[in-house]
């Protein structure tokens, strides 16, 4: 691949950690207006794009995908509290790039190939593709027959009750998108979770994926404490321990919600941007 770079490009700060580091800090000024006006985001993309490229093509991609994954990890405030801010991004351009190529060898998503319960699997392959077919009488094959005298236990309505999650998040000033990332993820850990207390004390301990998601710390457990609700033992039996989730999914509506004082103005004030 032929990388075009302005003259002087070499001699720019940002290839040292301390000059990375100064760069950021001034690109994201005023709300990350510096990432569009500042001429020198364009040589920075560029050379992350370079300099990740051997890594992007061990794992099956392109160079600008790992620099897409540098950018995410550039935006995080992480980067500019971090000792070695360059190594703060080239450990997340790295996981990134190992996600990416199980989700392609999983046939799933980039957010699924993340967690340790399906990145275990082996990739999916075709039967054809097999040296040795599998017999016909292999268990793999095999499905007990339903029992037409047992009645199924109604499954909750999850995904409904996780729409109205993200919607109640983003009318109460989280951008639509990052609600929905943060939401879903929330979940995800949750159901990979043996209880509720110790999701919500792992996801509290979560700061890679906070940063990932660059949500800040007030933010973030103003959603854990919503989404999940007070998971102290003593209010275990307590209306305060309900989380939003459990209240969808036991049948309270959006409405009902939006009437809990304490709940609309605790996730308001937190609302990632409103100035506390």
């Amino acid at each position: 691949m032929e990388w075009t770079t302005h003259r002087g490009a070499d001699s720019r700060a940002f290839h040292d950690s301390e000059g990375l580091r100064t760069v950021l800090t001034r690109l994201q000024a005023d709300g990350g207006l510096g990432w569009r006006t500042d001429p020198e985001a364009s040589e920075l993309m560029r050379y992350a794009a370079k300099r990740y490229a051997a890594l992007a093509h061990r794992h099956g991609l392109d160079p600008w995908e790992a620099a897409a994954a540098a950018y995410d990890a550039m935006r995080a405030p992480s980067a500019l509290r971090a000792d070695d801010p360059w190594a703060i991004v080239t450990r997340a351009v790295q996981v990134t790039c190992i996600a990416e190529e199980r989700a392609q060898g999983l046939l799933c998503s980039v957010h699924q190939a993340r967690r340790r319960k399906i990145s275990g699997y082996h990739d999916a392959e075709r039967f054809s593709d097999r040296e040795h077919p599998l017999p016909e009488y292999h268990p793999a094959f095999r499905t007990e027959s339903a029992d037409p005298h047992t009645d199924a236990s109604p499954r909750p309505e999850v995904e409904p009750a996780v729409e109205d999650a993200i919607m109640l998040f983003t009318l109460l000033g989280w951008e639509s998108d990052r609600a929905r990332s943060c939401v879903e993820y929330i979940c995800s850990r949750l159901a990979d979770s043996q209880s509720r207390p110790s999701a919500f004390e792992s996801l509290r301990r979560d700061y890679s994926a906070r940063a990932h998601l660059d949500v800040p710390q007030r933010a973030w457990m103003s959603m854990l404490r919503a989404l999940l609700g007070n998971c102290d033992p003593l209010q275990a039996h307590t209306a305060a321990s309900r989380g939003i989730l459990l209240r969808l999914l036991i049948g309270e509506p959006l409405r009902t919600l939006l009437r809990d004082d304490d709940l609309v103005s605790d996730i308001a004030a937190n609302a990632p941007g409103v100035r506390v």
